[in-house]
């Protein structure tokens, strides 16, 4: 093992239980810091409101960590946007914020335009598909941030278990991780290799550094940011944290390829020089009846430019 990898395992690597909530607490008081959670959703009604109850309820009433609930909902066609409005959060839909740019499809964009309709220092970012969501979800991404001024993004990770026909394995999530992200990483980005989750959807950073990297549009939007960010300011700013476990919605191997489509075309675009020229085409097979039917996906990703430059235009 690396020696640099060895260090970030070693010395940025805890686990919630070492984030006490009252000392965060009271250094989030004595620096002034303010905290946003956001959580884009698109079609998360069943899931959304008791994520939202949970955190209002640990981190605003209980121990006052968080200042602003932010769902950003994504076209959703289902009553999402009731459900967490009457949970206690604040709404935000995709396309009505910065509409003179337009909206493009995917979850980059909504995590994108939250930066524009937030405003805490530190913004917590958390799927809204979560089963039984831990409240320590965000006191374990936001210990780092508040205790180490060092730290500017923070990566959870946790166990995933993936229900089979043969019952629930433990750690049976994270597919296009271990068979696309990981080998990625340790490849061409290997200072990177420590991080145990690369493509989880639960973490926070600082938002004088979110506002400075680019937001891939689709699913290819945690390994952009990871690799961004860690070109921005060092592997020294990067910590991960041990969030225990994660229970969420699975989907089907043809659409953890599509998911695997837009990551390796986000990681293709990091490469020096902007790599090779590439296809956004992704084709996949399905049997009908005796034959087997060739379907063309597109799995292009756009990305938006940082939100200071963004920002910075609309204020001259």
């Amino acid at each position: 093992m690396r020696a640099d990898v060895q260090q970030f395992l070693t010395q940025r690597t805890t686990r919630t239980a070492d984030h006490d909530p009252q000392r965060l607490l009271a250094a989030k008081q004595a620096s002034g810091t303010t905290v946003s959670v956001v959580l884009p959703a698109k079609d998360e009604e069943r899931t959304v409101g008791p994520i939202v109850e949970t955190l209002l309820r640990a981190w605003t009433r209980d121990v006052p960590l968080v200042d602003e609930l932010v769902v950003m909902d994504s076209n959703s066609t289902d009553a999402t946007s009731a459900v967490a409005a009457a949970a206690g959060a604040r709404v935000v839909h995709v396309e009505d914020v910065l509409p003179h740019l337009g909206s493009v499809p995917g979850k980059g964009e909504a995590l994108w335009k939250s930066l524009a309709c937030t405003t805490g220092d530190l913004v917590v970012f958390l799927d809204a598909d979560l089963v039984d969501v831990d409240p320590g979800f965000v006191l374990g991404l936001l210990g780092p941030l508040l205790t180490d001024p060092g730290v500017g993004f923070v990566k959870g990770f946790y166990d995933r278990p993936l229900a089979t026909t043969e019952g629930l394995v433990p750690t049976g999530g994270g597919r296009v991780t271990e068979l696309l992200a990981r080998p990625l990483l340790n490849a061409l980005w290997p200072d990177l290799a420590g991080v145990v989750q690369p493509l989880g959807g639960e973490y926070a950073g600082r938002r004088s550094l979110l506002e400075r990297v680019p937001f891939v549009s689709g699913y290819g939007v945690e390994f952009g940011l990871l690799v961004d960010l860690t070109r921005l300011a060092g592997i020294e700013a990067l910590a991960q944290v041990d969030l225990g476990v994660r229970r969420h919605g699975h989907q089907s191997d043809a659409a953890l390829g599509r998911m695997a489509g837009q990551v390796l075309q986000t990681a293709l675009a990091r490469l020096p020089g902007g790599g090779p020229t590439t296809t956004d085409q992704l084709l996949q097979f399905v049997r009908t009846g005796e034959d087997v039917e060739a379907v063309g996906w597109d799995v292009a990703v756009s990305e938006r430019p940082p939100m200071a430059q963004v920002l910075a235009r609309s204020t001259r």
